[in-house]
């Protein structure tokens, strides 16, 4: 009887393991907001995205959703067609937030006034004349010569 316990045992550990090892590992997913603004309108805009999106974003890191991000803009001008003014690159945990950890979920949590939050934030999407949302990854050059 023993025996066959031990066997038992053995066999549901093993089973575990082997179910463990091919699941899909999650992978870390990198995207990029891009952002133009209406001249003129950039310290504002940004005063709101700040308050609202970093927020939602530093909460998701702290929550480990969000792995890293960093704001950039631009340090010279460019022609109008390419101008942009923000953009700021996420690497996330993995592609789908955990449950509670969407924007949506976290913004409810972080600003209670959900009607000032919905002003502040159709404000900022007035200001925006163009914005898009872009998957990345790293390009891996191995084996190339340059």
């Amino acid at each position: 009887m023993q025996y066959g316990r031990a066997l038992l045992v053995t066999a549901v550990v093993a089973s575990s393991i082997v179910g463990r090892a091919q699941s899909p590992v999650a992978k870390p997913v990198t995207v990029e907001w891009v952002y133009r603004v209406k001249y003129g309108y950039k310290d504002e805009w940004f005063q709101l995205f700040k308050k609202n999106q970093l927020s939602i974003l530093e909460k998701q890191k702290e929550l480990g959703y969000v792995k890293e991000y960093t704001v950039y803009a631009p340090s010279l001008h460019t022609s109008e067609d390419s101008r942009w003014d923000y953009r700021i690159i996420i690497v996330r945990a993995t592609a789908d937030a955990p449950p509670g950890q969407s924007e949506a979920e976290l913004a409810r949590q972080l600003f209670p006034d959900q009607a000032t939050y919905q002003r502040e934030e159709n404000r900022r999407w007035e200001l925006t004349t163009n914005h898009w949302d872009l998957p990345i990854h790293i390009v891996k050059i191995e084996g190339t010569s340059r």
